[in-house]
């Protein structure tokens, strides 16, 4: 007789076990590669947070300097303002005499029978309108007014000869610039 061996039980075993195992690796490997991902997901999350956190506090940072800027911008329009101010009140208190030495130079420099009528003043020009006894005084007032140091450039605008009562006189009107600051 003749002894049998049937190895297919075997065979059938060990290809079970190596179809388990293989199954695990598979499995294990699908795990480890979710746990992977899992991980990566999480730690680019934290990353994108972390500059989305440093992104918003560098915008609150600029927001702080663009309100300081525009405080500056404001204290430097005031601060111009001011200067502008000052420079006029300087001024006003350095014109403020010229006032007095330009009346009394204009007294000074009228020839007699010379006498204003009006007497208009539009920036650093002056308008005067007046009668004199005769033309010849008129250019006196005109060459006194030249030879001022505060008065230049007379103009005679109108010269004109009417009766006046029983005297014939001369209305005139001329304009003068005023210097600003006389040459002494």
């Amino acid at each position: 007789m003749m002894t049998r061996l049937n190895l297919l039980p075997w065979r059938e075993i060990r290809r079970k076990d190596q179809d388990r195992q293989l199954l695990s690796l598979a499995i294990g490997a699908w795990i480890l590669t979710g746990l992977i991902v899992f991980y990566g997901h999480l730690h680019v999350s934290g990353l994108i947070n972390d500059q989305n956190q440093r992104n918003d506090f560098l915008n609150q940072e600029i927001a702080k300097v663009d309100k300081q800027i525009k405080e500056i911008k404001e204290l430097k329009k005031q601060r111009q303002a001011l200067i502008a101010r000052m420079n006029v009140i300087y001024e006003l208190q350095g014109d403020r005499t010229q006032v007095v030495h330009v009346f009394d130079d204009l007294v000074r420099k009228l020839p007699e029978g010379i006498y204003f009528n009006k007497l208009q003043q539009k920036g650093k020009a002056f308008t005067i309108e007046g009668v004199a006894q005769s033309n010849a005084r008129v250019s006196a007032l005109m060459r006194n007014l030249e030879a001022s140091t505060w008065f230049a450039d007379p103009n005679l605008n109108v010269i004109k000869v009417v009766e006046y009562g029983t005297d014939r006189v001369s209305e005139f009107k001329l304009t003068v610039k005023q210097v600003s600051k006389p040459t002494d």
